[in-house]
């Protein structure tokens, strides 16, 4: 009997299933994304890959979130909770105060929505008062900085926030992003505590930029996987 019910049990074992949720992709930050949540979960983990680039694109154009892209973010979010993820990680941060306003509908699915983000920028809270956020979007910089504020208020502490927009940045490859960063960086490493990118795309410039500067850089992936997995656990599935 023992036996029995260890084979029915070892039986109904389920492989955990995570919801990477993307408004827009580059190889680089699939791959790094993805490198962090195994890092995190085991290589074990079923990844379910969701992108809407219109998404994003309609974002940049209107220059804020309207609700046709925001309700597509929604149905993303439903679809990804219909495939039987155990959670899932929005990865834009143009569109993150959506995943805020889906946090009732999460809760009553059983189904986290995390947010890429929101760990990092409490983390720029904790290590410093003036803090830098760097984007190549204006669509990003906002809603960063609303983050920022808000878990700023929350953890009881004031901060003051330097906007650095980078211009220029789209179609460069790799090495010319990073010594663009490198000059929009400099522009303000001297004044502020924690220079904050506001792009997961950017998080392969951090070493390299904290590195030049000696500042504290921090990228939003690492932040993100590590809060995937704190959900996971308050779950109960991990």
């Amino acid at each position: 009997m023992r036996r029995a019910l260890q084979d029915i049990t070892k039986g109904e074992t389920k492989q955990m299933k995570v919801g990477l949720i993307y408004t827009s992709t580059t190889p680089e930050l699939i791959q790094l994304v993805e490198q962090e949540v195994i890092k995190q979960l085991g290589s074990d983990v079923e990844l379910l890959s969701l992108e809407d680039a219109s998404i994003l694109a309609e974002v940049r154009e209107a220059g804020y979130v309207t609700t046709a892209p925001a309700a597509r973010l929604i149905g993303m979010y439903m679809k990804a909770a219909e495939a039987g993820v155990d959670a899932m990680l929005n990865l834009c941060s143009s569109v993150g105060e959506v995943a805020d306003c889906a946090q009732d509908a999460a809760r009553y699915l059983g189904v986290p929505i995390v947010r890429v983000d929101e760990e990092m920028c409490r983390e720029a809270v904790r290590k410093g008062q003036k803090i830098a956020v760097m984007a190549t979007l204006p669509t990003t910089l906002e809603p960063t900085k609303n983050t920022i504020n808000r878990v700023a208020r929350e953890m009881g502490r004031h901060v003051e926030l330097v906007d650095v927009l980078v211009d220029g940045g789209f179609g460069l490859d790799q090495e010319q992003f990073k010594a663009l960063m490198a000059e929009y960086a400099g522009k303000v490493a001297g004044d502020v505590d924690v220079i904050l990118f506001a792009q997961g795309s950017m998080a392969y410039c951090e070493e390299y930029i904290a590195d030049m500067y000696h500042k504290i850089v921090l990228s939003s992936p690492r932040f993100g996987a590590v809060a995937l997995k704190e959900a996971l656990v308050a779950k109960g599935v991990m």
